[in-house]
């Protein structure tokens, strides 16, 4: 089996770690056109279609990281219609949008990416992130393959795994503050020409819905639970990861069925998946239920120690 990743050439960012071009083939025979290319810690590149975003903590690695890239994607045959760069600022209020750094400026920002063959519609414009998290590929696959019946996705954003629920059958309740965000998890089902009936889109506060979700007694067999490290829901109320997750896993556990499966997910860097682990077990007994953890396997374009930390809890 070749490796995942190979060395980039001496003028690259010293740490970054580059997919094996032959990688390219496998992701084209599984319809997916949206993944890494290189990663390390202070940068990492992106592809989504033919567009490519360099994703920098420190200006003077961009140059260097656009130079390589170039390199690499004529190398591999790999088509370039646009590369963006997009600041990794240290504090959430500087976050800014992706900044076009070669192509053609008239271009429209908006564009489509195939995962797993569904597909799914970006926005350079929107703000800091683009529309799809690319770290969370093999748990979307987990929830295609688990024949999910009732899918509550909590913090839904574009409503990818809800996406991926209904495309096999499952209804989905997505939660998110931003309505903005839940029209394009419609458009995104319009894409895939799923049927939004049937499926809900709650414009709201999660930690005020879960308990509404609770007294009328709904139940669901898969919940997704990605916070942000930090937010601000109703009447300004903040949302802390290291402080609230506990919170939301336990009102999660209140709309769980009996045999649910449950993910909890967060980019926090002080948090690692065996915090995770042991949160969920502590749930877990708290609430006298009995459960399982499930980790699902690291992806190949992305080192598991630069993507986000996730375990599935799996209820018995």
């Amino acid at each position: 089996m070749s490796q995942p990743f190979r060395r980039p050439h001496s003028h690259a960012p010293g740490t970054l770690r580059w997919i094996d071009p032959k990688q390219l083939e496998r992701f084209r025979a599984e319809e997916t056109d949206a993944h890494r290319i290189a990663s390390s810690r202070e940068l990492w590149i992106e592809r989504f279609g033919e567009d490519l975003v360099i994703n920098y903590q420190h200006e003077d690695g961009l140059a260097p990281a656009q130079e390589a890239l170039a390199e690499w994607c004529t190398s591999a045959g790999l088509p370039v219609r646009r590369m963006f760069g997009r600041f990794i600022p240290r504090q959430n209020d500087d976050r800014a949008t992706p900044v076009l750094l070669q192509g053609d400026p008239a271009l429209p920002l908006t564009t489509t990416v195939r995962e797993s063959g569904l597909l799914y519609g970006l926005d350079f414009a929107a703000g800091y992130s683009v529309g799809l998290f690319l770290d969370q590929r093999a748990n979307r696959r987990l929830v295609s393959l688990s024949a999910s019946q009732k899918l509550l996705n909590t913090f839904a954003y574009t409503c990818s795994f809800s996406v991926v629920a209904a495309s096999v059958g499952a209804v989905t309740v997505s939660i998110d503050l931003s309505k903005k965000s839940l029209d394009r998890g419609r458009e995104n089902f319009a894409l895939n020409q799923i049927d939004t009936a049937g499926h809900r889109f709650l414009a709201d506060d999660v930690l005020d819905v879960l308990p509404r979700l609770a007294k009328r007694g709904e139940q669901f067999d898969t919940i997704i639970l990605d916070p942000p490290t930090f937010s601000r829901g109703n009447k300004g109320r903040k949302f802390q990861v290291e402080r609230d997750m506990e919170t939301l896993l336990n009102a999660a556990l209140e709309v769980a069925e009996r045999n649910a499966r449950i993910l909890l997910s967060t980019n926090c860097t002080r948090l690692s998946s065996r915090d995770l682990e042991q949160l969920a077990r502590y749930a877990v007994k708290l609430n006298r239920l009995t459960g399982d953890i499930h980790c699902e396997p690291s992806l190949p374009d992305i080192p598991p120690d630069l993507a986000a930390r996730t375990v599935w809890l799996i209820l018995r």
